[in-house]
């Protein structure tokens, strides 16, 4: 079964807690803090793998998580990190943030195009600190540890683009299977009507020492670009090609067509699709020549494709043009022309990569664009007045910072309040009209609201 989307939700273990605890020995009556730290939670990796095919293996399962942090222990021996979960995915995955409230597809996080490239979809959580961090010279015995921070989890878009140098496109019954058939050893459905082909199919054809990858795109249809005919399902899988070969069926199939306005309808759909298509370089291949009466359709085809080629040149009958001028006449049924156009369609493939793998070179590559955002994203926080006296404040990091404070403990709740301030809280809090003495509401917490300069008296030199 071929499966080309897919949501799932992601989690990374939370972090263990970190140990509050002091060291007891026999001859040391008045022993140190000694906690360990809590071990980070492992991360949840998505990974292209060249073996595998497609997104199948979550279609029925659609929630993975990461292993779990353990928690710090005395004689400072800290918590074991969770395992990543690293989950397989086909070269050619591009993931998405999804938001399955809203059932909006948000920011691109990755597009692997490599076996073995990897993005972390959700961060474990960071272990929680043990009371040994905590020492001062004004507190040399700090009662306090961390909890585990909470594991980052969200639902991600897996869409699954075939990686294919040339593919194969035209009206339904064009003779795309059927060609495929002819210059690779890939064997799709092939019968003689509409809509055979249902599914991409890939083959891989070779020309002498030249080989190359081509796809068997489903037939389109006029509105394709907006979705008819599962359009937006087929189109999609042409993005990545680097050549486009239209196949052009010179009889009309048993509809009658005009095979020249079969062609601009194509040609149309691609460009309303995406503007980048209308300028990707193409071949264009007249088949079914062996049918009697096909000669004045032929003739019509090529004076449009030659004036197509000189108006994409900008009108230079002698520049270069992405589109060949030059009709190729095949009959995928008898093999006529197909090894001549096999060939062209290899070297013109060679040249492209060629192009490709320079400017590749030339470029610089900045990774993890995404991480960097959403770090940027995470420390972003708002504060909202919900009443009289009455304050929400939201943000991923300062809810973390209240989720690992341990409100059991008085000078954890402490220790909190000075890192609130410190990311810009308390300012945001007394812009906002708060006073001592408001309702402060963080995640499902609620506190008054109080000035640190009371904790600063009270934890001068509190080391962060």
């Amino acid at each position: 079964m071929f499966i080309d989307k897919v949501r799932i939700h992601v989690k990374g273990g939370d972090g263990g807690a970190g140990c509050m605890s002091f060291r007891r020995e026999a001859h040391v009556p008045k022993g140190g803090p000694d906690g360990g730290d809590g071990g980070h939670g492992g991360n949840v990796v998505l990974e292209a793998d060249a073996s595998v095919s497609s997104l199948i293996d979550y279609r029925f399962k659609h929630h993975f998580k990461a292993e779990r942090g353990t928690h710090g222990k005395g004689s400072r021996m800290h918590g074991a990190t969770g395992e990543d979960l690293v989950l397989k995915v086909p070269v050619g995955t591009v993931v998405h943030e999804y938001f399955e409230d809203s059932k909006e597809t948000g920011e691109l996080m990755a597009d692997l195009t490599h076996d073995g490239e990897r993005i972390t979809v959700a961060e474990g959580g960071m272990g929680g600190r043990g009371n040994i961090h905590f020492v001062t010279s004004t507190r040399r015995a700090p009662a306090f540890a961390e909890l585990g921070e909470p594991a980052q989890e969200r639902w991600v878009e897996l869409e699954m683009k075939l990686m294919a140098d040339a593919a194969l496109v035209g009206m339904p019954s064009a003779g795309k299977s059927s060609l495929i058939s002819k210059i690779s050893a890939a064997r799709p459905k092939i019968a003689d009507y509409p809509f055979t082909t249902l599914v991409p199919n890939l083959g891989v054809a070779r020309s002498g020492d030249l080989s190359f990858v081509v796809a068997d795109i489903p037939g389109l249809i006029e509105g394709a670009h907006e979705g008819r005919g599962l359009g937006h399902e087929f189109l999609r899988h042409i993005e990545r090609t680097a050549l486009i070969v239209h196949v052009v069926d010179l009889t009309g199939d048993w509809e009658g067509r005009d095979p020249l306005e079969d062609y601009r309808v194509i040609n149309n759909e691609l460009a309303l699709y995406a503007d980048e298509l209308a300028a990707r370089p193409r071949i264009v291949v007249a088949n079914k020549i062996d049918v009697a009466g096909t000669e004045e359709a032929l003739e019509r085809l090529r004076a449009q494709v030659k004036a197509d080629s000189v108006a994409a040149a900008g009108g230079n009958e002698f520049a270069p043009s992405p589109i060949d001028p030059k009709v190729y006449c095949i009959s995928a049924l008898t093999g006529e022309g197909v090894d001549s156009l096999k060939a062209a369609v290899a070297h013109k493939v060679h040249e492209l990569r060629e192009e490709a793998r320079e400017a590749a070179a030339a470029n610089v590559q900045y990774e993890h664009v995404w991480e960097l955002k959403r770090e940027a994203r995470d420390k972003r926080f708002t504060v909202r007045k919900l009443s009289e006296g009455v304050f929400r404040v939201s943000g991923t990091q300062v809810e973390r910072m209240v989720v690992q404070c341990d409100w059991e403990n008085e000078e954890a709740v402490v220790f909190l309040q000075h890192r609130l301030k410190r990311v810009g809280v308390e300012e945001a809090l007394e812009k906002a009209g708060a006073v001592d003495g408001d309702e402060i509401r963080i995640v499902g917490r609620a506190f008054e609201f109080e000035s640190a300069k009371t904790a600063e008296d009270m934890f001068e030199e509190l080391d962060i």
